[in-house]
């Protein structure tokens, strides 16, 4: 149980991390999907050993060997599910900062739109975030579901995978890795629920990988090239193309110059 501050309510109040450690499951975000429809408390921490259909964002699959940490949170933050999205970015934070503190020096954690964190360029974790919102348009609850490469990570993958083990981490077990992120998720959540998006937003660009770069975006239905140029409010990512024209991203994959 870790203890962290309630944001949007009464800063009095404690709200407790529950923490719930499975064997096996289908999916950590399907199990916590399923609690919180069954009123599961805000703070309610799924963790699995190991899942039988893990997955990331757009339904791929998410290789979930021992040894790896899989994890969903479940929120009820008092928002907009618009605004609920900046949660996303509040999880990217948080992991990069823990993975920062876990790594050797000199090693580079840095953050990439939307929802992933890089370790010297490659994928080391993704963030897949799911919600159900009432008819006023707020937020019932929120999942935020999270998988980290530990031991292992898989090698046949469109972009780039690596683990901590193999980039320098060894002995590092998911329960540190947990731990780590629950505290500075708390700091970083408090944050978004105290200031807004705008501090979050600075602090993301400030652990952005390839801000200022030439990236690839990749559309369901089309490909273009263009500068990272910056995150707007709205946490779409801002694209200069090459004739000055500015795009704002909202979904889609973005691979660096390098991976063009």
């Amino acid at each position: 149980r870790f203890s962290v501050d309630r944001p949007f309510r009464d800063r009095t109040a404690r709200m407790m991390l529950d923490l719930v450690v499975l064997d096996t499951v289908d999916s950590t975000n399907v199990e916590a999907r399923r609690r919180a429809e069954a009123d599961a408390p805000d703070g309610t921490l799924i963790q699995a050993l190991t899942q039988t259909q893990g997955r990331g964002r757009r339904g791929r699959r998410w290789e979930s060997p021992e040894g790896n940490l899989y994890m969903s949170l479940i929120l009820r933050p008092d928002c907009s599910v618009a605004a609920g999205l900046g949660v996303t970015f509040v999880s990217a934070i948080a992991m990069c900062d823990t993975l920062a503190a876990i790594v050797p020096p000199m090693v580079d954690v840095a953050a990439k739109w939307p929802n992933d964190v890089l370790i010297n360029g490659r994928k080391v974790a993704g963030i897949l975030l799911e919600s159900a919102s009432g008819s006023s348009g707020r937020l019932k609850w929120l999942v935020v579901g999270l998988g980290v490469n530990i031991q292992s990570f898989p090698k046949s993958t469109e972009y780039p995978a690596t683990s901590l083990n193999f980039e320098g981490a060894v002995n590092t077990s998911p329960t540190e890795v947990l731990g780590g992120f629950a505290r500075y998720f708390k700091r970083w959540f408090d944050i978004w629920g105290d200031e807004g998006f705008t501090a979050i937003r600075e602090a993301w660009l400030q652990r952005a990988a390839g801000v200022g770069e030439m990236v690839e975006v990749r559309l369901p239905d089309k490909i273009f090239t263009g500068r990272f140029l910056d995150l707007d409010e709205s946490g779409s990512l801002i694209i200069e193309l090459e004739n000055g024209e500015r795009r704002a991203v909202t979904t889609g994959d973005v691979f660096p110059s390098e991976l063009i």
